[in-house]
């Protein structure tokens, strides 16, 4: 038995079909005998929906204000996917950040997390129970709802990860794992069945969009296993881990271009 997160992004829990989909997937994990914590984004265009709401309501929002409106995505998201699972016959359990301590300093839309009190996930576990956390949020000390920034699932599931000492966090997207290139761009490119965390962040610097930056930068300091891989099929995606002799053979990994656009050194 395995201690498994995973993550779930905006397309992968983008209408009720998907996140019945989603459901179905943590479920034949748990089957398999692991434990799973889940951790999901808000449905796919609702944050960028909340943002035009909130900008109807005022010209520059209030950023304490803004992350109370955001924070809702993604608690819409847990409670549908907890009903999802306990429709399959399954115990499940959701959480918001701030009922999991997610601790972060008091910056608003950006927050840096602190610490996590991860008790209450290691309760709902041991009572067989899967965990849902919804990612991109904490509180500040102060108790007030901070946002992580976009991507902020990434960081929150790998967060969770290390403080429950999981063996691999699984992060679930729209593409099969890392590739050596945009496929969208460079059809030739390659998908990776390993990669460093540092060759992951420089790659990530440059704009590949696979995996948030500070989320790589967590990985690495607590070791965490990041296993990349497809929502819509089972196939093995990329693990991003430290590095080993055979990574240091190979000089160039990846590249992320850009349409429209030239880079010079």
């Amino acid at each position: 038995m395995a201690l498994i997160v995973q993550k779930y992004g905006g397309t992968s829990v983008g209408d009720v079909d998907r996140i019945e989909n989603v459901a179905r997937r943590v479920t034949e994990t748990r089957a398999a005998g692991h434990d799973v914590l889940v951790v999901v984004s808000a449905m796919a265009g609702e944050t960028d929906r909340l943002i035009g709401l909130a900008h109807k309501m005022a010209e520059r929002p209030n950023e304490r204000e803004l992350d109370m409106i955001l924070a809702t995505g993604e608690q819409v998201s847990i409670g549908l996917l907890s009903l999802a699972i306990q429709e399959l016959g399954y115990r499940a359990r959701s959480f918001t950040g701030g009922q999991v301590r997610i601790q972060t300093d008091d910056v608003h839309t950006k927050a840096r997390i602190v610490s996590i009190d991860a008790e209450r996930v290691r309760q709902a576990l041991a009572e067989g129970e899967i965990a849902i956390v919804a990612g991109f949020q904490g509180v500040s000390a102060e108790d007030e709802i901070t946002t992580l920034g976009r991507g902020g699932s990434d960081l929150t599931a790998v967060a969770m990860a290390a403080s429950v000492s999981a063996n691999v966090c699984e992060i679930y997207t729209d593409v099969d794992g890392v590739y050596t290139a945009d496929p969208n761009i460079v059809p030739e490119a390659r998908k990776l069945d390993r990669i460093s965390y540092d060759e992951m962040l420089e790659m990530a610097s440059l704009g590949a969009k696979v995996l948030q930056t500070r989320s790589v930068e967590y990985a690495k300091n607590y070791g965490v296993p990041v296993h990349v891989r497809s929502s819509f099929n089972y196939n093995p995606g990329t693990m991003v881990v430290r590095e080993d002799r055979a990574m240091k053979k190979v000089a160039v990994p990846g590249s992320a271009p850009k349409k429209k656009k030239a880079r010079f050194p």
